[in-house]
């Protein structure tokens, strides 16, 4: 048994567990989107590590730059014309996730990248960054020591050794929250809860299960949002969110669809598609040149030479040119077990899928990444 007969093998197999699960499982309102304003925040900042065992970023220009704004924000002022060397220094690029809700004072974990030429972040320290958000505003200061899980060594004959990445660190509880990110969500009567994705009869079903627990509250606005009647005050309305959150729908099938990874060749098709009628033939043409050297002799007395002689022998033969016949909504295990009838591999199983397409027999999206 081949590789790829091996893999579709196995794939039959978690398929035909797949498609004997139930068909619908009902979901928490909460697993299936998010009130408007509750949600986290981007933050980045610019900063220099120091500490560092000559790891660092050296001469780069915009560190000493920074390096002379630190030392000037520190009451030393390095004479013109003056280029520290900082080997034991880099510049660094820092983000953090900023919850929803935090409190000045709170502390979150910040994220520590290289920008330059800097080997390694291995027993750095962050110099006191402001991380600021998308409005230009400051909204935590981060400082702290570098936890790095990877490690870089190298030689002077330019040999290096790498494991997984030294040039990235984490700084858990790195950063303190210095402001507080308004939600508005007890400013208004109604708040809006947006589906993660479009669909009419899921926001439906999320609206009518709502409505069965508080009859009068949600309200479809379109295929991602529902418009929320609660009452005002944080208490009484918190507590109907958390309610609201908790209540179970059956969401609508996934729309039949198709992922292929063009660069690992991996293929992921979903339960909902379906084939119409439609007959493929899948072969490949095999060319076999073969040669085969043999002494002539001449013949005695003709004053000739012994040669070398080549003769060349060119086979043609088309193998696998099988035709299968796909029925009419075939679902996606007999998909795969007409494919595997064909002995197709993954590249080939892709050609085959948008053919099918493109025949007008296959009615999903085919997605590319």
């Amino acid at each position: 048994m081949t590789i790829f007969k091996r893999f579709f093998a196995a794939l039959t197999f978690a398929l035909a567990l797949t498609l004997s699960a139930t068909s619908a499982q009902a979901e928490r309102v909460r697993d299936l989107g998010e009130f408007q304003g509750v949600r986290p925040n981007q933050l980045t900042g610019y900063g220099i590590v120091v500490g560092l065992a000559g790891t660092g970023d050296d001469n780069l220009a915009y560190l000493t730059q920074a390096m002379r704004g630190v030392s000037g924000r520190l009451g030393l002022n390095l004479p013109p014309g003056v280029s520290p060397g900082l080997k034991n220094a880099a510049a660094v690029i820092i983000t953090a996730e900023l919850p929803a809700f935090a409190k000045p004072g709170q502390r979150i974990d910040v994220t520590v990248s290289t920008i330059g030429r800097a080997t390694s972040l291995r027993g750095g320290a962050l110099i006191l960054t402001p991380l600021q958000g998308a409005d230009g505003e400051i909204y935590a200061m981060a400082q702290g020591s570098l936890a790095v899980g990877g490690l870089g060594v190298s030689g002077r004959d330019g040999s290096q050794l790498s494991v997984n990445v030294p040039t990235v660190g984490r700084i858990a509880g790195g950063a303190s929250v210095e402001r507080a990110v308004s939600t508005g969500f007890t400013d208004e009567g109604t708040l809006n809860f947006h589906l993660h994705d479009a669909d009419f009869l899921t926001a439906q079903r999320i609206r009518d299960g709502i409505n069965a627990q508080f009859p009068g509250t949600a309200s479809i606005v379109d295929g991602v949002t529902l418009a929320l009647v609660l009452p005002f005050g944080a208490d009484r309305r918190s507590a109907m969110m958390a309610a609201i959150e908790m209540v179970e729908v059956t969401p609508a099938e996934t729309p039949a669809r198709v992922i292929v990874n063009s660069r690992t060749g991996t293929v992921v098709i979903n339960r909902a598609v379906r084939l119409a009628p439609a007959a493929i033939s899948h072969g490949k043409l095999v060319v076999r040149i073969s040669e085969t050297e043999r002494i002539v002799q001449p013949d005695p007395f003709a004053n000739g030479e012994t040669a070398l002689e080549v003769d060349t022998q060119i086979d043609v033969e088309e193998q696998g040119n099988r035709v299968t016949l796909m029925q009419g909504g075939a679902n996606l295990s007999q998909i795969v077990d007409a494919l595997n009838l064909l002995g197709v591999g993954a590249a080939d199983l892709v050609v085959i899928l948008d053919a099918l397409k493109q025949a007008g027999a296959l009615q999903a999206e085919m997605v590319v990444i």
